[in-house]
């Protein structure tokens, strides 16, 4: 059953509304032994590991195909599907499989807003006993949308309507603190720690669209701009970018690999 576009952002109340519903797939990306002790009803638990690759020192990378689409199909995933995603630390994982299905062109996909923190903070039902996933064919293809990687970034370095958004915490940005072979950060890069488009008092979700414009505006990350959104491994800017998206920021790519490929490599430039 083919359901329309879901929104972006989905609200609990409105997930609840919506739970066992025909087309519908509800994905938990929380560790198997939260997903056990309990989890939204119907929700299918998914291995974070199975979306993400690794060349070591290089994390976060994007996998084949092929392993996609056996991660995909193996919960259930079709063309058709309406994917609702959820994690317990405000949306850095969920947002990490909305980028993998962005980037493969599926238009069906909602990030919890607020996702288990909400939930399970404001009462909505909980189930422990684990949904078995309906496999399905899950051939996929990944599109030029969505993704820059170090090539496309030296190439547009400079670039006057290009704004490279670097969402680790200050201290990662400026050097202070190295997780690759070079601190510091990508040319002309500004910083916004991802935790910032949080709103802790409103368990986790996305702070109020006028505050998150005005945060963005400060530092000219502009919906003008071709936004390239990086962190360590592209696990928190995945968050930043369906951040960006639901702002309706026309032009937005993650970059997977991110610091732990450019702050690893011998050929680009680094700014401290």
């Amino acid at each position: 059953m083919t359901v329309s576009s879901p929104p972006l952002l989905l609200e609990p109340s409105e997930l609840e509304a919506r739970l066992g519903a025909p087309g519908w797939l509800v994905v938990d990306l929380r560790k198997a032994e939260d997903y056990a002790r309990g989890h939204i009803p119907g929700a299918v638990h998914l291995d974070r590991s199975e979306i993400v690759a690794k060349r070591p020192p290089v994390g976060g990378l994007l996998p084949t195909e092929e392993a996609l689409g056996r991660a995909l199909g193996g919960i259930g995933v079709t063309p058709e599907t309406a994917v609702v995603a959820y994690d317990d630390e405000g949306g850095g994982w969920a947002g990490r499989l909305l980028w993998t299905l962005d980037v493969l062109g599926h238009p069906r996909a909602s990030l919890l807003d607020g996702g288990w923190v909400a939930w399970s903070n404001e009462g909505y039902p909980i189930e422990s006993r684990p949904v078995e996933p309906r496999a399905v064919d899950g051939s996929v293809v990944i599109t030029g949308h969505g993704h820059a990687d170090a090539a496309y970034i030296l190439g547009n370095l400079g670039r006057a309507d290009l704004a490279l958004l670097d969402t680790r915490t200050p201290e990662e940005f400026s050097g202070v603190k190295r997780l690759a072979d070079r601190g510091g950060h990508i040319p002309g890069a500004v910083n916004m720690d991802w935790l910032l488009a949080m709103d802790p008092g409103r368990n986790l979700r996305l702070k109020p669209e006028s505050e998150l414009r005005a945060q963005l505006q400060r530092i000219g990350v502009i919906p003008e701009r071709e936004v390239i959104v990086y962190c360590q491994t592209h696990h928190r800017s995945s968050h930043t970018y369906i951040m960006l998206k639901s702002l309706g920021y026309p032009r937005v790519r993650g970059y997977p690999g991110a610091w732990s490929d450019w702050g690893n490599r011998a050929d680009t430039p680094v700014e401290v």
